[in-house]
């Protein structure tokens, strides 16, 4: 059993739900597949500048959303095949393609032309579509998390969030008083990151979604999901699924999707 802090001490509190994190990161005991735990290595070796993972949270938290989140896709970023597969089950309107499965990615952290923050995608699954253009599915998950309010953007930031907004065409009129400092802040502000990806001056991605999950038994996101599509004129970009729908064994394969529920359903 593990503590808090993750690194324990004389002062640590025992927490049930965390692994002992010497344990953890020697066992991978956090992780339900050896393909899960390969491409937590992987990410791991692979640092992005500016990133915000925390290595502790992913080893040793057995109910955070970043290590569900490598539970959920590890499997599929070894495997293009599968991939492939799964987005063509989850989103058939995507393009075709090969598929990059990428956690904790952002195309570009702190960079003015995509927001100049710090957001990034849980997990982002990249299209190489067939004509050289790519599309984009950003993916934010939550577990067992509640939508909280957040302190509104300084200005300067906002100048920016607001130019996609508007530029996207996809919110309708009042957008601002419905989600700035409310719940719904988060949910549009990893939004906006696929709306200027999709907008980047290099017309590099041409296709792209953002895609809340969460359990279908999360009552705060499955609101705050609902109230944030009523703002929305246009709902392509914007998509919310539960992990249940998520994780059958045609988009995950047998093994993986009973593995899954099994831990976190």
């Amino acid at each position: 059993m593990g503590a808090h802090p993750y690194r324990g001490g004389p002062a640590a509190t025992p927490v049930g739900s965390r692994l002992e994190l010497a344990f953890a990161r020697e066992s991978g005991a956090n992780f339900v597949t050896p393909g899960a735990l390969a491409a937590v290595r992987g990410r791991l070796h692979t640092p992005e500048p500016y990133q915000t993972l925390n290595e502790d949270r992913l080893w040793a938290d057995l109910l955070s959303s970043m290590p569900l989140c490598f539970n959920l896709f590890g499997d599929l970023a070894g495997d293009g095949l599968a991939a492939r597969r799964a987005v063509t089950e989850l989103w058939p309107e995507a393009p075709a393609g090969a598929v990059d499965v990428r956690f904790e990615h952002s195309p570009g952290r702190r960079d003015p032309a995509f927001l100049g923050n710090q957001s990034a995608f849980d997990a982002a699954i990249e299209i190489e579509g067939i004509d050289g253009s790519r599309g984009i599915i950003g993916i934010e998950t939550k577990y067992h998390e509640h939508a909280l309010r957040e302190a509104p953007p300084k200005p300067s930031a906002l100048a920016r969030y607001t130019e996609v907004t508007e530029r996207s065409g996809a919110f309708a009129d009042g957008w601002r008083d419905a989600i700035l400092g409310t719940e719904l802040q988060q949910i549009w502000l990893d939004h906006l990151l696929v709306l200027a990806m999709l907008q980047h001056g290099t017309k590099r991605w041409t296709w792209g979604k953002f895609v809340l999950a969460s359990p279908a038994s999360n009552p705060s996101f499955v609101t705050v999901a609902a109230r944030y599509a009523s703002l929305l004129r246009v709902r392509s970009t914007f998509e919310a699924r539960t992990l249940e729908d998520m994780t059958t064994p045609k988009v995950l394969g047998d093994d993986v999707a009973h593995v899954f529920r099994e831990r976190y359903l």
